[in-house]
């Protein structure tokens, strides 16, 4: 028993930050907690997007120096009830109090916040779990629990368990069929902004906005293409790109494609992460949507998948575009293959 205390007594607890990734996902790895239709990092975007949760870290003491994160509980709330979500524990330290202090520690978080209850659920075949849980005081309730995939068929993704090093995402296509009825977009007040065409944009200062806006939401794919390729895109006259500027500095940009005239793509749209949440995307969203119709096209579509920011897709639909086709789609993580450099 005194190991047991002294090592959850030692127990560091801290908020989640970029650089603990790839630590947490492998200890999610080696916990079993990772299922093929959850996304780890889709899953921790969502997390950290959201002002009603927050990711938890346990680290002990490494025997070669520094920490070692040991323990994880993600834990968020609907303003009345909490729930908790991976909580995980190094399986060569299961036994001695982790679990129990991160979700105690998730507890007074949510205390803290006026959150009365926390809610979990287990599935009543791990047996280990739900008596982990009985251990430290939660009670089984008689409720029903209902759920709905939120797919457009309202069914469960269709692809299977995904290799390590691989990334689960699903890809939404969007369009809009008549151009908007309403006015024309204006910028934050208060903000000085500008919106210009960058016109066969050099392959170095289109490679800055690219990597810029995409790198935490996981853009490879123009990272992958030579310069030659990349020049043959963005230089080419039915290709346009406005690149927003915000007291004179680079803040975004977005990408229309005319070559496959009727039809527009918005192919790209976004913020560098200094400015997102002044209420800029969806002034740029808006702008770039006006753009596009003065060509008259017989539609306008995007795609965005569950790799990019949380908030991407409800915003496309906000601003008039209606989903009419998903895609579940496996990739290489373009962190292990060296495409967009690993956060440390």
């Amino acid at each position: 028993m005194a190991a047991r205390d002294n090592l959850a007594s030692e127990l560091t607890i801290r908020a989640y930050r970029p650089g603990d990734r790839d630590a947490v996902v492998a200890l999610w790895e080696r916990c079993g907690s990772i299922v093929w239709y959850n996304d780890p990092d889709r899953d921790i975007a969502l997390w950290r997007a959201s002002p009603n949760a927050e990711i938890f870290v346990g680290e002990i003491q490494a025997s070669s120096g520094g920490e070692r994160i040991v323990a994880t509980v993600c834990v968020g709330h609907d303003g009345h009830r909490g729930y908790p979500y991976y909580v995980a524990t190094d399986p060569d330290l299961q036994g001695r109090g982790l679990g129990r202090r991160m979700m105690r520690h998730a507890e007074k978080w949510l205390a803290r916040l006026g959150v009365p209850k926390m809610n979990l659920m287990v599935r009543d075949t791990n047996a280990q779990v739900r008596d982990f849980y009985l251990s430290i005081g939660y009670k089984e309730e008689p409720r029903l629990v209902f759920s709905r995939w939120l797919t457009l068929d309202g069914e469960p993704p269709k692809e299977g368990p995904r290799e390590v090093g691989t990334l689960a995402c699903t890809i939404t296509r969007l369009e809009m069929t008549e151009k908007p009825g309403r006015p024309a977009a204006h910028p934050p007040h208060g903000i000085q902004v500008a919106l210009l065409r960058a016109r066969h944009p050099t392959v170095a200062f289109y490679r800055f906005l690219y990597n810029s806006v995409g790198a935490d939401w996981l853009w490879y794919e123009r990272r992958a293409m030579d310069d030659d390729t990349l020049a043959a895109i963005v230089q080419d006259d039915a290709v346009e790109v406005y690149v927003l500027y915000v007291e004179g500095v680079p803040a975004g940009y977005a990408e229309l494609d005319r070559r496959k005239k009727p039809e527009i793509e918005l192919v790209y749209v976004g913020l560098m992460p200094e400015f997102i949440g002044r209420g800029l995307g969806s002034y740029l969203l808006s702008t770039a949507i006006d753009i596009a119709w003065t060509y008259e096209p017989s539609r306008l579509w995007i795609h965005t998948n569950t790799l990019d920011h949380p908030q991407a897709l409800p915003l496309y639909q906000r601003h008039g575009f209606v989903p009419y086709d998903q895609e579940q789609r496996i990739i290489p993580d373009p962190r292990l293959t060296g495409l967009i450099p690993a956060k440390g």
